[in-house]
C-alpha cells in the first residue's frame, strides 16, 4: 500500500493537486508475465506492476493495441495470471466510472481485513456490462498465488 500511496503523492505534487483528490487508476496491458521484458519504456506517470492472479473470472487479452477485459472463467483454470498492470494516479473526478469493475486486491486468497491491499478498477467487456455479475462471482485479485 505504501508503494501505491507514493504513486499518488508523486502525481499530486507534479500536478499541484491535493492528495485527497487523487485515486488510483489501473490499466491492464497486453504484456503477460513472460513478456515483461518487452516493456522497455518507463511510463510517464505511475508504474508497471505484475504478478497478480485473478479469482472468479478470466481475462480476455486485447488485440491490436486494445485493452483486455474481464470474461467468464475458463474451465480448469482456477487462478489465471493477469497481464502486467499500469498503475497511475488521477483525480477522483477524472476516473472513468462506466465499463469498469471496482475489484478488491488482497495479499493472499485468505480474504479479510489484514490481507486487503487496495481496489483496482478493471475493464469490463463493454460499458453496458453490469458489475453485479463480477461482485456475485466474488472476483478479486491476489498478490501471492497459492
Amino acid at each position: 500500500m505504501s508503494f501505491l500511496t507514493a504513486i499518488m503523492q508523486i502525481t499530486a505534487r507534479a500536478t499541484n493537486q491535493p492528495l485527497d483528490e487523487m485515486c488510483l487508476r489501473s490499466d491492464v496491458t497486453n504484456y503477460k508475465v513472460d513478456d515483461v521484458g518487452e516493456l522497455v519504456d518507463i511510463p510517464d506517470t505511475g508504474a508497471y506492476v505484475n504478478g497478480f492472479t485473478l479469482e472468479g473470472a478470466g481475462w480476455e487479452s486485447g488485440r491490436n493495441g486494445e485493452q483486455g477485459y474481464l470474461c467468464d472463467m475458463v474451465l480448469k483454470e482456477l487462478s489465471p495470471e493477469l497481464p502486467c498492470v499500469h498503475v497511475s494516479a488521477v483525480r477522483k473526478k477524472d476516473r472513468p466510472k462506466t465499463g469498469r469493475y471496482w475489484c478488491p486486491v488482497y495479499f493472499t486468497t485468505a480474504r479479510g481485513g489484514a490481507n486487503f491491499v487496495t481496489m483496482f478498477d478493471i475493464a469490463m467487456e463493454s460499458e453496458d456490462t453490469d458489475e453485479k455479475n463480477w461482485i456475485l462471482s466474488g472476483v478479486a485479485l491476489f498478490l501471492a498465488p497459492e
